[in-house]
């Protein structure tokens, strides 16, 4: 029961829109009315500035940690105390980022969110993941290509450095959500009509 709680709880607390909060803190009365239609930190950047986008990704890490801390403590009141526990909250905490209930069933791509959970739960896995990040992003300037590329690489991370399977299992779940959730940026870059960091958008 204990665990049924923590992955519902986890889940809420990925569902808050911290992206769409801050656009209408900061005079945008609805981010998804903008840019690529999402509330991720890169459509924020986009359309209100970088200030807000610095605030809508440090929300979304804290809220994908906080999630897996959750779902920790209550692996840790359960009989079984095993990792399934919080493996599945970071899960449902990005499940919660991409399909908000109070948005609608809309929301991000889970790219942030999956970052603060990850941290929590494989943090050595998602270095070499944010360094492919960094890399492809600096060379290329697209954002949404090093999303993909480093969430591929944390499964295989998670794998190598000897995870619970729960948590290499939720890794992997949580790499297809994030390709997933980029399908629309993965036809624009092999159309060559993906924008780059900096480039505004003039619909989603």
């Amino acid at each position: 029961m204990s665990g049924a709680v923590g992955i519902i709880a986890a889940y809420l607390i990925g569902a808050v829109p911290i992206g769409y909060l801050v656009g209408r803190a900061f005079g945008v009365a609805d981010i998804r009315r903008h840019g690529s239609g999402t509330i991720g930190a890169t459509n924020v950047l986009r359309t209100a500035g970088r200030l807000p986008a610095i605030l809508t990704l440090g929300g979304d890490i804290v809220k994908g940690y906080v999630a897996v801390v959750l779902g920790g403590a209550l692996a840790a009141s359960a009989a079984s105390g095993d990792q399934a526990a919080p493996a599945a909250c970071a899960v449902a905490a990005v499940i919660g980022n991409c399909w908000s209930v109070f948005l609608g069933f809309r929301g991000g791509k889970g790219v942030a969110t999956g970052l603060g959970a990850l941290l929590r739960l494989v943090p050595l896995a998602v270095l070499p993941a944010g360094a492919v990040w960094l890399a492809v992003t600096i060379s290329f300037r697209w954002v949404s290509l090093g999303s993909i590329l480093a969430a591929l690489c944390v499964p295989l991370g998670a794998l190598l450095l000897g995870h619970s399977a729960p948590s290499v299992l939720a890794t992997l779940a949580i790499s297809l959500l994030v390709v997933t959730r980029h399908h629309a940026n993965i036809a624009r870059l092999l159309a060559g009509q993906e924008p780059k960091l900096g480039e505004r958008r003039s619909s989603a």
